[in-house]
């Protein structure tokens, strides 16, 4: 039986069992959102646990499945495309973690990988991993995948050949920025977040994550199958060391099976209430100390004001443009004081308020040869709409079918919304369709 004895416990992470048990319970301690969501694909950091062990923690809770690859960079060797280790098993002070023989085997063949046990011997970014899921799992096996110089394409098509069997999930082990001064760092991981969120996998370079390769495939898999990153941690080594002139950024997603809004509805509704309310309260000056750390994702939303069932201000943005925590703050206080068709709410008013708010996906164009065409394309009671021409524009949100059921009548009042006319057409005329998650 061969067996691959540790190579960093003892610096990446303790070497006593008792120790990482410890260090987990303060990390459990530590977490206040009981979200509990298995996911089938999550992005972890690598680095010593004092740096990064709590946002790997938050990733691989939410991690489900018995037969877990780990896709991670070759950080010792030059690996050419990407190896697998020859091994039974794996050491670590939390006890002996078993491969996956029989889907190393499958991958050997069908993928044409071999097998470099050499490249896993010091490797610390697949090792990091095996006390959490020691911790977290009592039944799985491991498929380690250490990634060099190798095409995107063919690590999203190994996860696309084993995504159909639920017992497969995946872990994308990698860093953010490396070395950079602290600003610099910053703006360029919130960049990289961006990127994920929004699963533009042909938009990442490998200065923003070690293992950029993976992430690229995970993008690409979850953007071909309409399913979202919601972030989890974000951090850099400087809360750690206090050195601002050199760090290295880390950040844990998990991968949702849907709409990132429809996520936030189902798990913080009630937070994003508070926050809509307070922001009023207050007069926009809420600054909520903790609230979801999805909520530092980009995001739109509408913040609808009723009074007695009669619209009493509604103020939103289309495009993601900053945090959705920030666009709720700014928004919710702007419907109730900003509104031009309204007299500010009074503060004996806010209590008889109803709040709405509106989650708004990323507008997509509509392709269309006619007004008619346009017609048939547009879904009522689903599509929020926006038409453009020059500078005219207007946006009627889905909640809008309520009163204009019919799509004619609809589109010829958003044209006159718009400061069109109701026949309006022409060549530069643009229509976008969005959709709305409502609270």
């Amino acid at each position: 039986m061969k067996i691959k004895k540790s190579a960093v416990a003892g610096l990446f992470y303790p070497e006593e069992k008792s120790e990482i048990q410890m260090l987990f319970s303060e990390y459990k301690k530590y977490n206040s959102d009981d979200v509990n969501y298995n996911s089938r694909l999550v992005i972890a950091p690598h680095a010593g646990y004092v740096y990064s062990g709590y946002s790997t923690y938050l990733s691989l809770s939410h991690l489900s499945g018995k037969n877990i690859f780990i896709f991670a960079p070759a950080h010792k060797i030059y690996v050419h495309s990407a190896v697998i280790p020859d091994y039974d098993m794996f050491e670590t002070p939390m006890g002996r973690v078993n491969l996956n023989k029989e889907i190393l085997s499958k991958i050997t063949q069908e993928f044409h990988l071999v097998y470099n046990n050499k490249a896993f011997d010091t490797e610390h970014a697949i090792e990091v991993m095996l006390p959490f899921l020691s911790h977290f799992k009592t039944d799985f096996s491991i498929v380690p995948v250490l990634v060099g110089d190798c095409n995107a394409n063919l690590i999203e098509e190994i996860i696309s050949r084993f995504f159909s069997d639920t017992s497969n999930s995946f872990i994308i082990s990698t860093d953010l920025s490396h070395f950079l001064s602290n600003n610099h760092a910053l703006k360029l991981d919130n960049l990289t977040a961006d990127t994920i969120e929004t699963n533009d996998f042909n938009n990442l370079r490998h200065k923003q994550a070690c293992n950029s390769v993976s992430v690229c495939a995970a993008l690409k898999f979850a953007s071909e199958n309409n399913f979202s990153f919601i972030r989890l941690d974000m951090r850099n080594s400087s809360s750690v060391t206090n050195d601002m002139t050199s760090v290295v950024g880390y950040g844990s997603w998990l991968m949702y099976d849907g709409e990132k809004n429809k996520y936030i509805k189902k798990y913080y509704s009630d937070e994003l209430k508070d926050i809509c309310l307070n922001s009023i309260v207050s007069k926009g000056k809420y600054s909520p100390a903790k609230y979801p750390v999805v909520l530092n994702q980009k995001g739109s939303c509408f913040i609808t004001l009723e009074k007695e069932g009669q619209l009493r201000g509604c103020i939103g943005s289309i495009i993601p443009y900053r945090s959705l925590i920030n666009d709720l703050l700014h928004n919710a206080f702007a419907s109730a004081y900003n509104d031009p068709r309204f007299k500010p709410v009074l503060s004996n008013g806010i209590k008889n308020l109803q709040i709405k708010i509106s989650l708004l996906s990323i507008p997509i164009e509509i392709s269309f040869s006619d007004e008619g065409d346009l017609l048939d394309k547009i879904v009522p009671f689903e599509d929020g709409i926006i038409i453009s021409d020059k500078n005219y524009r207007a946006v009627y949100l889905p909640s809008v079918w309520e009163q204009l059921p019919d799509k004619k009548t609809f589109l010829t009042s958003l044209k006159r919304k718009a400061g069109l006319t109701d026949d309006y057409f022409s060549d530069t005329f643009r229509a976008f369709r969005f959709h709305c998650e409502i609270i």
